[in-house]
């Protein structure tokens, strides 16, 4: 049987690129290479593209050729550029291992849909309603699904410190782990937090703080068949979640020890587990997502975010949980191109 050409992007412009080569690193470790003929587009920081061998150190030197992915459906791949001419590779799958604004926000899957190749995750409307955590707060809201109290800043819009209760976080809407987040305790650090979330997006989000502990669920699957994930348990010793902006995460969060399965009894376990679901389907997720959740004192599960191109650093939560539940990062890969390919015909307009 003939391996299968698998597009690998990763890399990108913003601020979450150096995430995104981690994340990279390990499917590259984890890829079986007797399935799959891995071709490795990396996106510099500049947004050169270029074909490389793999997301090692040197890949963003100049030496590895421009490469571009053509939206003509003929093509159904890629276009090498080499000294005014070019070769085409006909890919049979794309994996995104973007994080962040062009990544996982619905810019990059529109490339993919007018390509016509199969793509691992969510669509373009679910990736974009996740990326903005008011309009995921909106829909899930809308389906029943409890989220946090929030305001919506627009560009130049102010709010009255006076109304708030805090603690809030202050976040960019359309923005991921935790750049631009800062925990407001008092009408005098409101100011400032707003600035520092526009640093990141125009639009902002003003949320209020939940009493909860920060739970997770990796989700795996489309339409009713869904897999999850052991429940994991982030248990902050002080201020919040943001592992990805620390020094060496590699050796362990400053603030945060990773509980997984979460230390929390069965039914809740069961709860979070079933919740999640209902929000991963209710924002038309498909492929794959974690789906991050406040569990309260009194059992009540309320929504946080939703991830829809997760981590899959070394120490990235979302293939802790999968491999807690006996899914290896081989197999959890092996299972996100299968479902890819489940919507190809649909992705092709092929009937």
């Amino acid at each position: 049987m003939s391996k299968l050409k698998v597009g690998i992007i990763f890399g990108g412009v913003f601020e979450e690129h150096p995430v995104s080569v981690k994340s990279a690193q390990e499917v590259a470790k984890n890829l079986d290479a007797d399935r799959y003929e891995a071709y490795w587009i990396g996106i510099t920081k500049s947004g050169d593209w270029r074909l490389c061998d793999g997301p090692e150190a040197s890949w963003e030197d100049g030496a590895h050729r421009p490469v571009v992915l053509s939206p003509d459906r003929s093509v159904h791949g890629l276009l090498v550029l080499d000294e005014g001419s070019y070769e085409t590779i006909r890919l049979d799958v794309v994996l995104p291992v973007l994080h962040g604004k062009l990544g996982e926000d619905g810019a990059i899957q529109g490339l993919f849909e007018l390509s016509g190749i199969p793509y691992v995750g969510c669509d373009v409307q679910s990736s974009a309603l996740c990326m903005d955590k008011s309009l995921a707060y909106t829909v899930v809201g809308e389906a029943g699904i409890p989220t946090p109290n929030f305001w919506i800043l627009g560009p130049g819009d102010e709010i009255d410190p006076g109304v708030l209760p805090y603690p809030v976080f202050v976040k960019p809407a359309r923005s991921g782990s935790s750049f631009g987040v800062s925990k407001v305790t008092s009408a005098e650090e409101l100011a400032e937090a707003v600035t520092t979330a526009r640093q990141y997006d125009e639009k902002v989000l003003v949320e209020e703080g939940v009493v909860a502990e920060e739970i997770g669920c990796a989700i795996l699957g489309n339409g009713a068949e869904l897999v999850t994930g052991e429940v994991d348990h982030v248990a902050l010793s002080h201020g919040f979640f943001k592992i990805h902006q620390e020094d060496a995460p590699e050796t362990g969060s400053e603030n945060a020890t990773f509980i997984v399965p979460a230390d929390i009894p069965a039914e809740a376990q069961e709860l979070v587990k079933a919740e999640a679901q209902r929000v991963y389907r209710a924002l038309g997720c498909r492929g794959l997502a974690r789906v991050d959740m406040f569990l309260k004192a009194d059992g009540t599960v309320v929504l946080n975010e939703v991830n829809t191109l997760p981590g899959l650093t070394s120490y990235s939560r979302y293939p802790r949980m999968m491999a807690a539940a006996g899914i290896s990062m081989t197999e959890f890969l092996d299972r996100a191109v299968s479902l890819a390919l489940e919507t190809a015909p649909m992705e092709t307009g092929q009937r």
